[in-house]
């Protein structure tokens, strides 16, 4: 996989376990030539991957959204802007360009990421996953609403079809170098 999509935060105001770890994905994008496709933001998590991938060799896409661009939040590290009218043109073109998603620790904007990738996987408009990275736990909650959806059959499918978990670094690279 060469095309890493990255969901995360645009907060600025997080812990810096966060963005260490944000940090980290983004060298190894780097190191390995990967293509980052992302919300093109210059604040938060989005802003430490980019720059991070950057130094390392990334190629950088943002899939910038016209409200960054009017609030001038946008990055200065893009090798390609792609222009979103709204927020569900952004996630369209994002699920488009990329081969898998990574979702770092975020908030509202990521869990509708996430959950617009997991959504349109589930009645077979692509097969691309999303890899939740639980730093420290984040994801713990949200894991286990997941399970309960499971057993009380509000999915026809189990969720590790269309969203993959990974634990550690370690295991997030594993899944990102198939």
């Amino acid at each position: 996989m060469d095309k890493i999509g990255i969901f995360c935060s645009a907060s600025d105001l997080i812990a810096p376990v966060y963005k260490e770890k944000a940090e980290e994905l983004g060298v190894w994008l780097g190191q390995h030539k990967k293509r980052v496709i992302y919300g093109g933001s210059n604040t938060g998590l989005m802003e430490v991957v980019a720059q991070a991938a950057k130094a390392n060799g990334a190629m950088l896409m943002g899939i910038v959204p016209t409200k960054l661009e009017d609030s001038g939040r946008v990055s200065d590290l893009l090798d390609i802007n792609f222009h979103a009218v709204n927020l569900s043109d952004r996630k369209d073109l994002m699920l488009q360009e990329s081969d898998v998603m990574v979702a770092l620790p975020g908030g509202i904007g990521t869990l509708d990421e996430i959950f617009h990738v997991a959504a349109s996987a589930s009645i077979g408009y692509h097969n691309k996953k999303v890899i939740l990275y639980n730093v420290d736990g984040f994801w713990d909650e949200m894991l286990r609403f997941f399970e309960k959806l499971g057993r009380l059959h509000f999915t026809h499918r189990s969720i590790d079809n269309y969203i993959l978990v990974a634990g550690s670094f370690d295991e997030l690279v594993a899944m990102l170098d198939k």
